[in-house]
């Protein structure tokens, strides 16, 4: 099974970490033309917390697009949910899983999208080469988890959940 997988140190604690993953996703994932969730756009992420919860984006007409559902919600240690973009046909569906590590003073944030497979290879989302770019689908996500120990940072001190 084909996977991306991404991982970073931040330094917050694994709860502090998760917190900011799913309670602040606004904050690290920012909308992007070039890659899209929906074909009306991208809004704003946000998760239900809980099993069973979902990954949504709130688009700026007022509605919502489910992107996936949360299988498993252990804050601290492990996320992991189901990833549907608008353009997926209904038999299309991807998984992350994000695990929190702790290193020392540190967080190790493993980010893990699998499933690709399922998906065509001329998918947009399959990261095809783009304007001279190759891979920017992978590139563009880094850049926005990158963003996630500047996150945790201007959290650093507010009381965990």
């Amino acid at each position: 099974m084909s996977a991306v997988i991404v991982s970073l140190r931040v330094k917050a604690t694994p709860q502090e970490a998760f917190d900011v993953f799913t309670q602040e996703i606004a904050a690290w994932w920012k909308p992007n033309g070039l890659f899209q969730i929906t074909p009306r756009g991208d809004g704003v992420l946000r998760f239900e917390p809980g099993e069973g919860g979902r990954l949504l984006t709130d688009l700026p007409n007022g509605k919502s697009f489910e992107i996936g559902r949360i299988t498993t919600w252990a804050p601290g240690e492990r996320l992991a949910f189901t990833w549907r973009q608008g353009t997926f046909a209904a038999d299309q569906t991807t998984y992350v899983e994000v695990r929190f590590e702790p290193v020392g003073d540190e967080t190790r944030v493993t980010v893990e999208h699998r499933g690709w497979d399922a998906i065509p290879q001329e998918h947009v989302a399959r990261h095809l080469e783009l304007a001279g770019e190759p891979e920017w689908g992978n590139r563009m996500f880094i850049r926005g988890l990158n963003t996630l120990p500047v996150a945790c940072r201007i959290n650093a001190g507010r009381p965990s959940s």
